[in-house]
Order: C-alpha cells, then structure tokens, then sequence
C-alpha cells in the first residue's frame, strides 16, 4: 500500500511538472526549461539520497557508463518538452508510456531476455495503441507527435540502463544524482545561445517545476523500492487521468474518441507486461 500510494503521489507530481513544462513553452526556449527543471531539482534529489543512504550511495563505480546515460536523461526531457509545445497534454503523456513497448523491443539485444508471444502481442498492441493516437495518414497527425514517442524510447533506454548500472554497484540514487546532473550540464553548454531572461512572473513556474519535477522522480523511485514492482508499476497509469483532467481545465484540450481507444489499449499492454515482469523477474 505504501508503494501504491508514493506511485500515485509520484504520477500526480510528474503531470503538474508537464502541465508548467507546456505553459513556459509558450514563453522560453526548451532548454532553458530543461536547464531551471534539472538546476532546482538536483539539491532535492541530492539532499534526499544523502539523508536516505549516506555519502558513500552518491559516489559511481560505473562513472563512464552514468555519463553516457546522461546523453539519454538530456534527449528525454528536450524530447517530450518539445511535443509538450504542440500536442494536447493527455496525448504526449499517452505516447510517451510507450517506454514499456520499447524496453520489450530492447530487452533481447540488451539484456538478452526473450520475451514469449503473449509479450510481443502485448508490445504490438501497445503501439497500435500509440497510432490510434497519432493517427498517421489523417488530417489529426502531426509530425510532433513523434517527438514523445522519441522521449519514450530515451526513457526505456534509461529504464535498461538503471538495471546495468544497479548490476555494477551503483545505487539509484547516485544513478538520479548523473541523470539529472549531466542533463544541467548539457543544457548550461548550450544555454548562453538560447538564453531568454525570464519575466518575474514565471520564476514560479520556474521553481514549481524543479520542485515537482525533482519530488516525481524521488516518489516513484521510492515506490518501487518498497511495493513489488508487477503491483506498484500499473498505478503509474493514474498520470493519465491527471493529465487529461489537467489539459482540459487548462487548455480545454479533450483527446477524440480515437486517441482514448489508443490511451485504453497502452494502459492494458502496459500493465500486462508489468504484471509479466513481476512474474519473471529480468536476468
């Protein structure tokens, strides 16, 4: 019960750090928005893991490996932030839990697993849900529709990574330390180019962001570290229901019929393959 509800508290976190995401698209550039979410997010984490398990939890023995995981940690937000700008907010949220689909696709050359056929059905269902979304080849598709769909592959890449890592001696929070510090990193090096003074009126939104971005990533990571994962793993589908609540108040964007058939079927492809996972653990 505790991992359920950390797991929910975790989702509703991440949809009130996508609904400011997608309000300061309107006024500053992606990489700014990047930079201040990673910049106010990091001491939280930081200071979390450093209360929760010591000096010693944030230090890699996997530093090269943590770096080039970050190349994925920065793709993933810049990617989903950018079809945020576009896209009805339950719609990029739809696409982007596409991240389970991938880690199937994934798991045989990365981890050498061999998903069963009741898996690849559910992973192949799950992205038609993603097109029923989409819609390609119809006056409702947009090209930034893929932008979501790249993060979710960026966060599956990130998802496999964390159980290399974890193999290897690192502990999740010196893994959440790099996936938010080389990201900070990264967006400061391009900042200077793109760098857009923010009005008073946002620092806000600005420091809501961090806060609510940094508070989602610690929430979820603790609810997998206390629930079984096959049973706190489909609650983090209650993102959707915020997110189409919020992107309604707030934008009156409704997804059509379509898009909610495609929601419904990559919530069950979802949960079905978390369930398979609790099932039979990944080597």
């Amino acid at each position: 019960m505790a991992g359920i509800g950390y797991i929910c508290a975790g989702a509703f976190c991440l949809a009130v750090n996508d609904v400011l995401a997608k309000y300061l698209n309107d006024f500053l550039p992606v990489m700014e928005i990047v930079f201040f979410r990673m910049l106010l997010a990091l001491p939280l984490i930081t200071g979390v893991g450093w209360c929760m398990a010591g000096r010693r939890a944030l230090v890699s023995q996997a530093p090269a490996l943590q770096v080039a995981r970050g190349v994925a940690a920065i793709a993933a937000p810049i990617a989903y932030i950018s079809g945020l700008a576009k896209l009805p907010l339950a719609a990029a949220a739809a696409i982007s839990f596409a991240a389970p689909l991938f880690i199937t696709l994934l798991a045989r050359p990365w981890l050498g697993e061999r998903p069963g056929r009741r898996q690849w059905f559910a992973t192949l269902a799950g992205f038609g849900g993603v097109l029923f979304i989409m819609q390609p080849g119809t006056a409702v598709f947009t090209w930034w529709a893929l932008w979501p769909l790249a993060a979710a592959l960026a966060y599956a890449v990130l998802m496999l990574s964390a159980g290399t890592l974890a193999r290897r001696g690192d502990t999740i929070w010196v893994t959440m330390l790099y996936a938010t510090a080389i990201p900070l990193v990264g967006s400061a090096v391009v900042l200077p180019w793109v760098w857009q003074p923010p009005a008073p009126a946002l620092w806000p939104a600005l420091l809501a962001l961090g806060v609510f971005g940094g508070a989602a990533i610690t929430l979820i990571t603790q609810a997998f570290r206390v629930g079984s994962a096959s049973v706190v793993a489909p609650f983090d589908y209650t993102g959707l229901l915020w997110a189409a609540l919020f992107g309604w108040l707030f934008w009156r964007d409704l997804p059509n019929l379509a898009a909610f058939m495609g929601m419904a079927v990559i919530v069950l492809a979802g949960v079905y393959l978390a369930l398979r996972q609790g099932a039979a653990p990944p080597a």
